[in-house]
C-alpha cells in the first residue's frame, strides 16, 4: 500500500464505490466490494483500525453471554446472534491462520452447582458451533485446572469448565483486509477526514469531500454510492449527509487492563462469570502479557479518545482478585486501553449492557447514504456482506459474495514452523523469528530481507521484546505506516502491551521512520513530544501518576 499512489488516484479517478472507515467492516466492505468488480476507495480519518477495530477483547466468538440471556429472557434475537458468532468463527480462522488461532478458556466455579451449570451452556454452545474444528468443552477436576492456570486460589476453586474460542490480533486482522482489499484493486488511504459530501442536483451523494491530515490538503472523491463504516461515529457521517436524520447509535465503553503474564502464568484464558454489573469479564494471554476486560458503561464522548481510568482499574483488579492466590497489585499495571461499542438503539432509557451486538444496514432514501451500523468483530465478513449485497441492489448488480474463502495477506500455506528456516536463513534468534512469522504469517521473509546488507536492521528495538529494527522500515514501505503510533500501538502492538516500553523505544522508532519519510530534526522532535506526552496522559489517567518524565 502506497499512500502517494493512492493519493493520486483518490483525486483523479471516478469510483464505484466510496467507504468511509477503515475499521474491520470497512476493510471487509473493501474486500468484499473489490471482489465482485467494483472500483472501490476506503478511506479513515486517522490510522486502519485506530479506534474501536484495534480495542477489542482479541476474541472471536459467539458470546457465551448472549447464549445465556437468551435462554434465560427467551430472547431468540440473542440467539440468532450467538448462531451467526459461531458460524463466522471458523472463517476468521481460517482466512488469516496466522493472525488468529485457538484459545482454550477457564471459567473457574466453586461448586459441582455451579460446574453442572455452566457444563451444560458450554456443551450449548459447542452445539451450536456447526462446520467447526475447535475441540469441544469439559468439566476438568480441581487439580486439572490448577496444572494449567498454576495462580488461581486453591481454597475458593471446586472445579472448572474448559471450552474453545478464538483469539486474534484485531489491529493486523483489520491491516491485513485493508492489505488485501489494496492488492485486490481497492485504492486505500489512511489520515484522511470527511469534511462534507458533494451532491447532484437531485440531492444523492456523488462524492466525499477529504482533508489530508498530514498535509492539509483538500479534495473530492467522486464515486456514485458511498457507505458509510464509522462505527461509534456513524451518526456523525448521517448528518453529513441528511441532517434531518434521527440519531441511532449508543456509544458504550469498553476498557481493559494489561498486567504481567505472570499473574496467571498460562498459556489458558479465564472468563470471570459472576460481576457486580453482570458483564462477563476474560483475563486472555497476549503478547506476552495478560490482558483483562471488559466494562460496559454508557459514553457521550465520541471526540475525546477513550482511555482507562483508576475506578474502571479498581473495577477489573477487584473482578479478579478473589480467584487468585496472590492479589494484584495496582503498581504491575503494564498498560490498559479503552474503546467505544458502535450499540444500536431507538430507546435512549435502555441500558447498553441490554442492546444487541448486531447490525442493521440504513439506506437513507433523500442522501442515498448508505450505512452500517452496530455489529462487532467476529461477524464482521457477514455484515459486510450483506452491506454490498445491498450496493448490489442499488447499483443494479447481482454479484456473488467470496471472501469465506478469501486468504488474507500473509495466510497462503501459513506455516509456523517456517520460523525455523527464518532463523537459519538469516540467523535471526528464534523468538524473533517466531515473531515475524506469526505477524507477517508468509510475508515475514519480506522483513527479514531487508536486513541481509543492513545488519543494524536485526537490531532489537528493546532487549525485552522481538520486535527489530526492519519492522519499522517494513511497515512504513508495506503498510502505509505513517506516525510513531500507527507502527507501536497497532503494527506491533506494543503500546497496549507496556507503556514504558514505548516511550523507551519511540525515540529509535522516530528515526527510522523519519529518514524513510523525510523528517527534519524539528519533526521528529515533534513526533516524540505528541506521542510522549499522549501516553503519559494514559499513564496517569489509569494509575494517577506520571511514571516517567519526557
Amino acid at each position: 500500500m502506497n499512500r502517494t499512489e493512492s493519493l493520486l488516484k483518490l483525486k483523479n479517478e471516478q469510483f464505484d464505490i466510496c467507504i468511509i472507515g477503515g475499521g474491520a467492516s470497512g476493510a471487509g466492505c473493501a474486500l468484499d466490494a473489490v471482489l465482485r468488480g467494483y472500483k472501490v476507495a476506503l478511506i479513515d480519518k486517522s490510522d486502519f483500525a485506530s479506534e474501536t477495530s484495534s480495542r477489542s477483547t482479541k476474541l472471536i466468538h459467539g458470546g457465551v453471554r448472549y447464549l445465556e440471556q437468551a435462554f434465560k429472557n427467551l430472547d431468540f434475537a440473542q440467539l440468532k446472534q450467538v448462531r451467526h458468532g459461531l458460524e463466522e468463527r471458523h472463517i476468521v480462522l481460517k482466512n488469516a491462520p496466522h493472525l488468529a488461532r485457538p484459545l482454550a478458556l477457564l471459567t473457574p466455579v466453586s461448586s459441582w452447582i455451579e460446574g453442572l451449570y455452566f457444563s451444560i451452556g458450554l456443551r450449548m454452545y459447542d452445539w451450536f458451533a456447526t462446520n467447526d474444528s475447535l475441540p469441544k468443552s469439559k468439566w476438568l477436576k480441581k487439580e486439572q485446572v490448577l496444572s494449567k492456570i498454576p495462580t488461581l486460589n486453591k481454597t475458593k476453586l471446586h472445579s472448572a469448565v474448559m471450552y474453545y474460542d478464538g483469539q486474534l490480533d484485531d489491529a493486523r486482522y483489520c491491516l491485513a483486509l485493508a492489505q488485501s482489499a489494496s492488492e485486490a484493486g481497492a485504492v486505500v488511504s489512511n489520515y484522511l477526514e470527511v469534511k462534507g459530501f458533494k451532491k447532484s442536483q437531485d440531492g444523492k451523494l456523488s462524492g466525499v469531500q477529504v482533508s489530508d491530515t498530514q498535509s492539509g490538503q483538500e479534495f473530492t472523491i467522486n464515486a456514485k454510492l458511498v457507505i458509510n463504516c464509522t462505527g461509534p461515529f456513524s451518526d456523525k457521517i448521517r448528518h453529513f449527509a441528511n441532517n434531518s436524520l434521527p440519531g441511532r447509535i449508543r456509544p458504550s465503553k469498553g476498557v481493559h487492563v494489561v498486567l504481567p503474564y505472570e499473574v496467571l502464568n498460562s498459556d489458558h484464558a479465564m472468563l470471570i462469570p459472576k460481576t457486580p454489573d453482570g458483564r462477563v469479564v476474560f483475563a486472555i494471554p497476549f503478547e506476552g502479557s495478560m490482558l483483562l476486560g471488559t466494562t460496559d458503561t454508557d459514553s457521550n464522548d465520541v471526540e475525546n479518545e477513550a482511555s482507562l481510568n483508576s475506578k474502571e482499574v479498581d473495577y477489573l483488579v477487584s473482578t479478579l482478585n478473589p480467584y487468585l492466590a496472590n492479589k494484584i497489585d495496582i503498581s504491575q499495571i503494564k498498560s490498559g486501553f479503552g474503546g467505544l461499542r458502535p450499540l444500536l438503539s431507538a430507546d435512549p432509557n435502555k441500558s447498553t449492557k441490554t442492546l444487541l451486538r448486531d447490525h442493521e444496514i440504513e439506506i437513507d432514501a433523500v442522501s442515498g447514504l448508505l450505512s452500517l451500523l452496530g455489529g462487532k468483530w467476529t461477524t464482521y465478513r457477514l455484515m459486510a456482506k450483506d452491506t454490498i449485497d445491498q450496493a448490489d441492489f442499488i447499483l443494479g448488480q447481482k454479484n456473488e459474495c467470496t471472501t469465506a474463502g478469501h486468504m488474507l495477506v500473509g495466510g497462503a500455506n501459513y506455516d509456523f514452523e517456517s520460523w525455523k528456516y527464518l532463523a537459519k536463513d538469516f540467523t535471526l534468534p528464534e523468538d524473533i523469528s517466531q515473531h515475524l512469522v506469526k505477524k507477517y504469517g508468509c510475508r515475514a521473509g519480506e522483513v527479514a530481507k531487508l536486513t541481509t546488507f543492513n545488519n543494524p536492521l536485526k537490531e532489537r528495538l528493546s532487549p525485552q521484546y522481538p520486535y527489530i529494527k526492519a519492522e519499522v522500515l517494513y511497515t512504513v514501505r508495506q503498510e502505509m505506516a505513517v506516525t510513531p503510533r500507527d507502527f507501536l500501538a497497532r503494527r506491533i502492538r506494543l503500546e497496549i502491551t507496556d507503556w514504558e516500553t514505548t516511550l523507551a523505544v519511540l525515540p529509535t522508532v522516530v528515526e527510522i521512520m523519519g529518514l524513510e519519510l523525510g523528517w527534519d530534526n524539528a519533526e521528529k522532535q515533534r513526533q516524540i513530544s505528541q506521542y510522549a506526552q499522549q501516553l503519559q496522559y494514559f499513564q496517569k489517567e489509569a494509575t494517577g501518576e506520571v511514571k516517567k518524565d519526557l
